[in-house]
């Protein structure tokens, strides 16, 4: 008798799992994902590989040659040196744009979290501010300012960084406020004050490595603008790597198109690094 009502107790069950809904999944399916990856690979990778085909077309139409390539790598000739200083130019921008936003921007951020948090609305309009202004209408301003500081820091091309920091401002803060907003940086520093610790002890060894993927990202959104950067040094008579392919293209546009296409892989793949130090810190922190 037992038996046969766990049987009878058991039927219901099973019919309202069997009339149960079927769970709604939301987003678009496996093949709607695989078209829109498909999709967007072509609209990246097409123009890339038209680029990587003109620097190997030879002097007849449907020969190609390698000797672009071996000539830009091997230094045999002279013709590129602009390129190469411009692109020296551009990497010693690069660091020192990071240098001046990571000095400037990180210590503000966490004042303004920390001790000054009315104050937050106003430092993300003055950071995001430089993003709706155009570049040239920047250099219009910045020209005043750079002729103070052609005569006190000389007019080398690493002085651009003073404008370059202030481009790179809008996705530097993205970055770093994006972790900020992530980490509870209030209960931290009380936590590591409470223990006897300064705030330079609370800023460097404890706040700094919780913002580190951040900073990491700042960083390199920081390098690919400015290596993408060609107006403002247009304009203020600077050699970057921009400005040196536009003289080179003028009498060859095959070495040019090659050093545009090492530019788009050093940041990508700058930008990959740093999606890989990323995670394989959060799984490092998952497994700890």
């Amino acid at each position: 008798m037992a038996a046969m009502t766990r049987a009878v107790d058991a039927r219901p069950a099973r019919s309202a799992r069997r009339r149960r809904a079927p769970e709604l999944r939301l987003g678009p399916g496996r093949t709607v994902r695989t078209v829109i990856w498909v999709v967007l690979g072509l609209f990246f990778l097409i123009p890339l590989f038209s680029m990587v085909e003109f620097t190997l077309r030879g002097p007849k139409p449907g020969v190609y040659t390698l000797d672009r390539w071996v000539a830009v790598f091997s230094g045999e000739t002279t013709r590129y040196d602009r390129v190469y200083q411009g692109l020296g130019n551009s990497l010693v921008l690069a660091a020192v744009t990071v240098a001046i936003v990571l000095l400037v921007l990180l210590p503000t951020i966490v004042l303004v979290e920390l001790r000054f948090p009315k104050l937050r609305r106003l430092l993300e309009a003055v950071c995001l501010l430089p993003i709706m202004i155009p570049a040239i209408v920047m250099v219009v301003g910045l020209a005043p300012t750079y002729a103070v500081v052609t005569d006190v820091f000389g007019s080398g091309a690493w002085t651009l960084a003073f404008a370059y920091g202030i481009t790179v401002l809008p996705y530097a803060y993205r970055a770093i406020q994006s972790n900020v907003a992530g980490v509870d940086m209030v209960t931290l520093s009380e936590a590591a004050r409470s223990l006897g610790a300064g705030w330079w002890i609370v800023f460097w060894r404890v706040l700094v490595p919780n913002l580190r993927r951040g900073i990491l990202a700042a960083s390199a959104l920081s390098v690919a603008v400015v290596l993408g950067e060609f107006t403002i040094a247009s304009l203020l008579s600077r050699v970057n790597l921009q400005t040196s392919l536009l003289l080179v293209s003028q009498s060859d546009p095959f070495v040019a198109v090659i050093f545009a296409l090492l530019a788009l892989v050093f940041a990508f793949v700058l930008l990959v690094a740093v999606d890989r130090l990323v995670s394989v810190r959060r799984r490092r922190t998952a497994k700890g």
